[in-house]
């Protein structure tokens, strides 16, 4: 049987781990830098800021949509919705 090497991360994946490493001020290990779903694990482990009790921001789209919604109706989007997808996701279901 042949083993066959890992593949190499992509460069989005090694652009995304190193802006993660930055906000976190922490170093990648050298064994994730040469290893496509070793990298992939490490950036799963370590995307969602320590504390951030939703994880992920809202995204660009997310915001653009709910500000036309909140435009249209007059209505303002709650604060924390800007810091958590999945607030800001509920926030447009339940006011399209």
């Amino acid at each position: 049987m042949t083993h066959t090497p890992p593949l190499p991360p992509t460069p989005k994946q090694l652009d995304y781990a190193r802006a993660i490493a930055r906000r976190l001020d922490m170093a990648i290990p050298r064994d994730r830098l040469e290893d496509r779903q070793a990298l992939s694990r490490w950036i799963e482990a370590h995307r969602q800021a320590p504390g951030s009790p939703g994880g992920r921001p809202a995204t660009s789209r997310q915001v653009a949509y709910a500000e036309k919604i909140a435009r249209l109706k007059r209505r303002a989007i709650p604060e924390e919705c800007f810091r958590d997808a999945g607030l800001m996701s509920r926030w447009i279901d339940s006011n399209r």
